[in-house]
């Protein structure tokens, strides 16, 4: 094999493998311009990412899920301020099945330590889109308090000065 073919081969190689690291890469992200599948399978893969992404402190990859609705609540940088001074991930989830409800709504439901829980999903614009405002009202309040407050009321230490 001439100097010139194994070049081009290994360039193809190198080519193929950024390929696939960039479509690793997609599919954990939040990507706005790709579409999800509209199965239960797709909504049910996204939830586990989505719960792996908040217990291990991922947060934008989180807030990037919210709906429109939830994001009004709280902006992007407040919300990774808020989880970068108080990192309150309560631990892994189990994410066991999702359910066609009500309103254009999926409920996913999941356990963290034994505690069954529900999330509510829906598809909108071609993604699933997680709904703070329904699957979880406390944290719509808690987000709404001062800093020291919410730290206090989420059983963080009181942030410094």
């Amino acid at each position: 094999m001439t100097r010139s073919r194994r070049l081009g081969l290994v360039a193809l190689v190198v080519a193929a493998a950024l390929a696939t690291v960039v479509g690793i890469s997609a599919s954990r992200d939040s990507n706005p311009g790709r579409s999800d599948d509209r199965s239960a399978g797709a909504l049910l893969l996204i939830a586990r990412q989505f719960n792996e992404d908040y217990s291990a402190n991922r947060d934008g990859a989180v807030y990037d899920r919210w709906d429109s609705a939830s994001q009004r609540v709280i902006s992007r940088a407040r919300y990774m301020e808020l989880h970068r001074v108080c990192m309150t991930a309560p631990g892994p989830a189990v994410v066991e099945g999702a359910t066609r409800g009500g309103g254009g709504f999926w409920t996913v439901r999941y356990s963290i330590d034994g505690n069954q829980l529900l999330d509510y999903w829906h598809y909108e614009d071609g993604r699933w889109l997680f709904s703070l405002v329904k699957s979880n009202p406390g944290a719509v309040e808690l987000y709404k308090l001062p800093l020291r407050d919410y730290m206090v009321a989420t059983g963080c230490s009181e942030p410094a000065g």
